[in-house]
């Protein structure tokens, strides 16, 4: 763990949105603990509570590596291995279940349609089914901005928009897989009596990307590090929020603590707003160093890259902010942490 995320770690025990006494004895389970998210949740439930945390992973080899120092230090993990295709199986009460586990590669969506929705699918299901069988137990479902489709226009998205999607267009096995786990999230709410909430987050970065992430954000640091010139391969007109990953981990806790059940929430930091054109010039300009600049060179299919429709999704976060919850990293200190976290 590097300094940078040391001091995140630090940041979110002094805030005060979080009621760390909530997590006291409690049991928590974290689904795809090893990805962004994921790995971030749990070492901030193990440095800021005194939660027993079972991290449920497909590789257990590889969460040892990356979770070496808590689990060396005594600290109270739990590794499990689990894949969305099998029952979630752990021993004793669970009180909270945070369901980070996704394929998250566009070009995975273009590639493995079928198990894009098999995982996104099978792995809710069993994920509330173990909620059912805990009995009280609190499911915080990750879902995605992308569920609200295309939308054209920069007007404020609140979580009652309901987005247009193409059902026949293979990329969207992805937005539409979530909708289906977000009805699936209310279905069991309603029946069985499952407590759960859902996070819509937007695009997620800082320390803790791997300095091979596919996604451009991690492209255009990599260019910054290696002063080499940012190249879209599209005219980089898709607008969005982006959301450093400490901000996200706070608004997951803060949701499990006082998210209402059935509902969902957007999460975003509303002024990172801008083109990716934008933010390709902005890291260029404030971090290239003179050395890098933005070329657009467009190639013939974008869709072959899993890249989305251009689009401007300008999440609202009122209901959430209502909560408690503030984000508190801009999007030029994102990249600065992140490409700080590249080089160490």
């Amino acid at each position: 763990m590097n300094r940078i995320e040391t001091e995140d770690l630090h940041n979110i025990l002094k805030d005060t949105a979080v009621d760390w006494r909530a997590f006291s004895g409690k049991s928590v389970v974290v689904t795809g603990a090893t990805g962004l998210i994921g790995s971030a949740l749990v070492r901030t439930l193990l440095f800021c509570s005194s939660a027993k945390v079972i991290a449920a992973v497909r590789s257990c080899e590889r969460a040892e590596t990356m979770f070496a120092d808590p689990l060396a230090s005594g600290c109270a993990l739990e590794i499990i291995p689990w894949t969305a295709e099998e029952p979630l199986s752990v021993s004793g009460p669970v009180d909270y279940i945070f369901h980070c586990a996704s394929q998250t590669s566009s070009s995975g969506f273009i590639q493995m349609p079928v198990e894009t929705i098999r995982t996104a699918y099978m792995g809710a299901e069993h994920v509330l089914q173990a909620a059912k069988e805990n009995g009280a137990c609190r499911v915080i479902f990750l879902s995605t901005m992308e569920i609200y489709g295309t939308p054209q226009d920069d007007e404020k998205i609140t979580e009652s928009y309901v987005g247009r999607i193409d059902p026949l267009t293979v990329r969207n096995c992805y937005p539409e897989s979530k909708r289906l786990c977000e009805n699936l999230c209310v279905s069991y709410a309603r029946e069985y009596g499952i407590s759960t909430s859902i996070a819509r987050l937007t695009q997620t970065f800082g320390p803790g990307v791997s300095p091979s992430d596919g996604r451009v954000f991690a492209e255009f640091a990599r260019c910054v590090l290696e002063g080499k010139d940012i190249v879209l391969h599209t005219k980089g007109e898709t607008k969005r929020n982006y959301l450093y990953t400490a901000d996200a981990v706070l608004a997951l806790l803060v949701i499990a603590q006082k998210g209402k059940n059935g509902e969902a929430y957007n999460v975003a930091n509303e002024a990172t707003y801008c083109t990716i054109l934008e933010m390709a010039e902005l890291v260029a300009e404030k971090l290239g160093n003179g050395r890098v600049t933005v070329r657009i060179e467009l190639g013939k299919d974008a869709a072959a890259f899993g890249y989305a429709p251009v689009l401007h999704m300008n999440l609202d976060t009122t209901k959430l902010r209502a909560l408690g919850w503030t984000p508190r990293v801009g999007l030029l200190e994102m990249y600065r942490r992140m490409i700080s976290a590249f080089s160490d």
